[in-house]
């Protein structure tokens, strides 16, 4: 049976983690690096750390900050935000990542995606997609969850895992920061169509989310969270015990 993950984010904004809700009204949690600690410490399976606003403002990534982090956790890291180019791939690899997330630099320049992964390998290469219901159907957005590319998004992820990409993160913005429970009906479209592990964001609210996706979407590999986990509401430890009894296989 395969192990299920378990992934905190860190939204760094200013070289602060925030946290807020349909990637609105922002507010401050805590230092990265402290935090980053923190959840290696407490059996975290993997973290994600976006520099929320890079692409926004169209500069590069948080160096010293990511740098800093890196060398204070030892589970896999995740690394996102400005990315824009391979040249932003292998600097951030060079700070400490085990993984590159894109989501606008390969709206912009879908070959990007290829270029990537034959430099540094599939499983390096993560896709970031920003999915927000319009109509009946799904679109993907760019730039932080500010533009509409109108895009269809699971044809798009679809498209990006057949170019390269070696890993989905599904970033739901009607869920972001609600607490109501994963976009159930979402992630079995994303899971459905590729063969790829794909991990859910958007939507965690309590443990009851957590074995909610787990059943409900059988081929979902990971439940990233932040607010839930960055506040106390959820400890990653007890949440793990729950899940395994009941019967969702977890690294303890």
């Amino acid at each position: 049976m395969v192990t299920k993950r378990i992934i905190p984010c860190l939204d760094v904004k200013d070289g602060r983690v925030v946290k807020g809700m349909n990637f609105k009204g922002l507010s401050d949690v805590s230092s990265p690096v402290e935090l980053a600690k923190y959840y290696s410490d407490s059996g975290a399976d993997e973290l994600v750390f976006y520099d929320i606003t890079a692409s926004y403002e169209e500069r590069g990534l948080f160096t010293e900050i990511l740098k800093e982090t890196a060398r204070n956790v030892f589970i896999p890291l995740t690394v996102g935000g400005g990315i824009n180019t391979t040249a932003d791939f292998d600097r951030v690899l060079k700070c400490g990542a085990d993984k590159v997330s894109v989501n606008s630099g390969a709206i912009r320049n879908p070959s990007l995606i290829s270029e990537a992964a034959k430099l540094y390998g599939d499983q390096c290469v993560v896709i970031s997609a920003d999915v927000k219901r319009v109509g009946d159907g799904f679109r993907v957005f760019s730039k932080g969850g500010r533009i509409d590319t109108g895009m269809e998004a699971i044809s798009w992820i679809k498209r990006c895992v057949d170019m390269g990409a070696g890993e989905v993160v599904v970033n739901s913005i009607d869920t972001d920061g609600v607490k109501g429970g994963f976009d159930i009906e979402l992630l079995k479209l994303v899971t459905a169509a590729v063969k790829v592990p794909v991990i859910a964001s958007g939507g965690a609210g309590s443990t009851g989310h957590f074995i909610d996706l787990f059943k409900s979407v059988p081929d979902i590999d990971a439940g990233l969270a932040a607010s839930v986990f960055h506040f106390g509401e959820i400890k990653i430890p007890d949440l793990k015990l729950e899940l395994r009894k009941n019967g969702i296989n977890m690294r303890i």
